[in-house]
């Protein structure tokens, strides 16, 4: 079962559930990977949370926490947190390392909703 962040704009997503969450998507999908000791991690997720909201029906938003799902965070290599990757299918088609303000955010992420 998944989980989803207060709110419900946010999915939880495991090692386990990766795969049939995100690479099985019908529409983009934003993974922000996280870390609880990581200060930035909790001001981007805020963001996400209302762009969630705002991008509904069109992009989902899954985040997986690195410190507990180490295989996923070893496979796309991510290195720094935060990591915003964007995956259309099961491509990354885009990625945003590091905190960034809400309205880049929605810039960036809004380039994938077309096409």
């Amino acid at each position: 079962m998944l989980e989803t962040a207060p709110g419900g704009a946010l999915t939880a997503v495991t090692d386990d559930t990766f795969a049939a969450v995100v690479l099985a998507a019908d529409r983009p999908v934003v993974v922000d990977f996280w870390a609880d000791w990581c200060p930035p991690c909790r001001a981007i997720s805020r963001s996400l949370a209302e762009l969630a909201v705002e991008f509904a029906g069109r992009m989902l938003f899954a985040t997986i926490d690195t410190d507990a799902n180490p295989d996923t965070t070893r496979a796309y290599g991510v290195l720094s947190l935060p990591t915003l990757l964007v995956f259309r299918r099961d491509e990354v088609v885009g990625s945003i390392v590091g905190a960034r303000p809400k309205h880049h955010l929605r810039q960036s992420l809004a380039r994938h909703l077309a096409g």
